[in-house]
């Protein structure tokens, strides 16, 4: 196709006459084919016509022009829109205000990349996320008063998600972790017991309040050497007088909810609870003739009663599994305190070591290393050192492994026995929060703050980053690692089972269309290539902003949370 110019001349005027033409060859001859009329159109309009069929450029993209800026946009866009989408902002404040778009700022960049409140402000300008917050020109000290500002939002915002997520007679699960703080100026930070192995640490301690799904509630920050069982007790409080629940099941493990803590819990009443016992309050329900070993000949689950724990209701399992790898670690953490304690005797019988005071002084260093001085027998004396295992205690341990027996306050007609077990298990949802909390996905530690509550606001910013990013997951199971349908659990003792997609899904690293399988770290890297950028025509001295065009994984993406692609 070409475009013919035609002179005419009539009646004494010239006049031109464009053409759209196709050349064509029939019979040997060339021939012309008249498509339209081009003569109406502007001139430019026809020139642009002739160069398009040329395979030129025309219109704006054939002048000059320039990319003044590319900045990653999708993974803020998906971030941000699920945080809207759960009213988060709203929550904060009901009308727009500075200090709502800098914290909303801080929980996206948490998700995101978390980082100290100086490396923020120095990454508004590698992303979509400060100009659509309207916050480029905030500094760290803004945001450090942002944060202070957040801390007083605190019992609002965790009473309405309470509001949202809990209810009368709700399943409610609690736990307790230690992060570690760095310096020595903060009045939180104590030495206590560290649940991260690095005894000897400044650390503080959090509790966290979950749904029965795991999805974060509440949170609050304790001084470092507090004991879990004392925390149980402000929890309640909110539970009762802030959120206005009477009538719950408080789920915490075995260290949390003791005895007598659980015996407060039945002064106040209302409040129904699900713990586990201590292996040595089990090795006592076997001693007394409570608990037959004889019940798991033909079964893995039995409830059973004992006066001592009256009132209560007690589901024992055990789990075969379990029962060995505690065997074989037994057996592992023995012949190493035996290797141990063998260097120390040749050392006694070569004449290097020798003396009670000094042999044993030698033994405490390295008796307990492993945590089986117990099981083992020693005989010092002035000249030889002798030790032995305490075979029939070995073996007396050894008979309640796999074993571990739920105590409850719930009745049956609430709660059967399989349901407890199940209940108690939930436990898992809080643990694998504070797994994301405390690694590099959220880095809640270290804690570099001196001042308490901007240590309380940063572990509360922290959870807020973690309910938007629990919903994110929740919507991209189709494209992750999870189990988009796990399988309901026949057998609540036995570990759970993935479905067969899942299994798929960990064997090929696919999807069922042949794309890669993502954690949510990847896909959110693959989200960030989806770019706004800034084009600057230069003949017209104009600018104006366009997006890359979306691959199918994140038009998929943003599908699965609801969210248009958007600049």
């Amino acid at each position: 196709m070409h475009v013919d110019r035609i002179p005419t001349h009539l009646r004494g005027r010239d006049y031109v006459s464009y053409l759209l033409r196709q050349t064509y060859r029939e019979d040997g001859k060339v021939k012309h084919r008249t498509l339209s009329n081009l003569t109406p159109l502007p001139i430019a309009a026809i020139e642009a016509i002739r160069a398009i069929l040329k395979g030129d450029q025309v219109g704006v993209w054939g002048s000059d022009f320039e990319i003044e800026r590319s900045l990653p946009h999708g993974h803020v866009l998906a971030v941000l829109g699920m945080l809207r989408q759960l009213q988060l902002d709203r929550l904060l404040w009901s009308r727009p205000c500075r200090e709502r778009d800098l914290v909303v700022a801080m929980v996206v960049r948490q998700v995101l990349k978390p980082s100290s409140k100086l490396a923020t402000s120095r990454s508004w300008q590698s992303s979509t996320l400060a100009s659509l917050l309207g916050v480029e020109d905030a500094d760290q000290d803004e945001l450090y008063s942002a944060l202070d500002w957040l801390l007083s939002c605190q019992p609002k915002v965790e009473t309405r998600l309470a509001e949202r997520h809990l209810h009368q007679g709700a399943l409610v699960l609690y736990d307790l972790t230690s992060v570690v703080v760095e310096g020595t100026h903060c009045k939180l930070a104590k030495l206590g017991h560290s649940r991260d192995g690095k005894p000897g640490t400044l650390q503080v301690e959090f509790g966290l309040v979950t749904d029965q799904e795991g999805r974060p509630v509440a949170v609050e920050v304790f001084a470092g050497n507090t004991g879990d069982p004392a925390t149980v007790a402000t929890q309640v409080e909110k539970l009762r007088q802030r959120f206005g629940l009477e009538q719950v099941v408080l789920v915490g493990d075995r260290g949390m909810l003791t005895s007598a803590r659980i015996s407060k819990l039945k002064e106040l009443g209302g409040i129904g609870w699900i713990s586990a016992l201590r292996g040595v309050q089990i090795r006592g329900l076997v001693e007394s003739g409570d608990l037959q070993l004889g019940l798991f000949d033909d079964r893995n689950l039995a409830e059973i009663s004992s006066p001592r724990f009256p009132g209560e209701r007690l589901v024992v399992c055990k789990n075969q599994e379990l029962a060995r790898l505690r065997s074989a670690k037994r057996e592992d953490l023995l012949q190493a305190t035996e290797k141990a304690l063998q260097k120390v005797a040749s050392s006694v019988a070569a004449g290097r070591l020798a003396g009670k005071d000094k042999i044993a002084l030698r033994l405490g260093r390295v008796v307990n290393r492993y945590k089986m001085a117990k099981h083992f027998e020693l005989v010092i004396e002035e000249q030889s050192f002798s030790f032995q295992r305490k075979q029939q205690q070995i073996a007396e341990e050894a008979s309640v492994d796999g074993i571990y027996v739920i105590r409850s306050s719930v009745t049956a007609e609430r709660l059967d026995a399989a349901q407890l077990v199940h209940s108690y298990k939930r436990l898992a949802q809080v643990e694998r929060a504070f797994r994301t909390l405390k690694s590099m996905d959220m880095r809640v530690r270290p804690i570099r703050h001196r001042l308490e509550d901007r240590v309380r606001a940063h572990i509360f910013l922290c959870m807020l980053a973690y309910y938007v990013r629990w919903h994110l997951e929740q919507a991209w199971r189709p494209l992750l690692f999870g189990d988009e349908q796990p399988p309901p659990r026949q057998d609540p003792v036995a570990p759970a089972q993935r479905s067969q997609p899942a299994l798929d899904k960990a064997r090929t690293q696919r999807l069922a269309d042949g794309t890669q399988v993502h954690d949510f770290s990847t896909l959110l890297e693959e989200l960030a290539t989806l770019s706004r950028e800034t084009i600057r025509m230069t003949a017209a001295e104009t600018t104006f902003d366009k997006l890359t065009t979306p691959t199918p994984l994140q038009q998929h993406a943003f599908s699965l949370l609801g969210i248009p692609i958007t600049l």
